[in-house]
């Protein structure tokens, strides 16, 4: 069996890619004082791990809660590059699932 480490993003909590961001800092590096870059490249960084709460390569699983209202607030545009970025479909060396709840 699988077992992933399991990080949730709750789609409640924002409405705007900034949100998203501050978001991405408090599931992925909570307790680190670091802050991250706000944009999508960043973002893949934080998803490869060794900066937050998980290990370099470390399979990880992402839970988005609200996974609608993201898409709504953040545009069906957005989010599929996010949803990309996190299914890793460029093979850039991070080993993510996502469930969207």
């Amino acid at each position: 069996m699988d077992m992933r480490e399991v990080f949730t993003i709750d789609g409640r909590r924002f409405s705007s890619m900034a949100g998203f961001y501050d978001e991405v800092e408090r599931v992925f590096t909570f307790g680190l004082d670091r802050k991250i870059g706000r944009n999508l490249n960043a973002f893949n960084d934080i998803l490869r791990g060794g900066f937050g709460r998980h290990e370099y390569g470390q399979p990880i699983h992402i839970q988005w809660l609200a996974y609608e209202k993201s898409v709504r607030n953040l545009g069906k545009e957005n989010m599929g590059t996010i949803v990309e970025i996190i299914l890793d479909t460029d093979h850039s060396g991070h080993d993510c699932t996502l469930e969207r709840l």
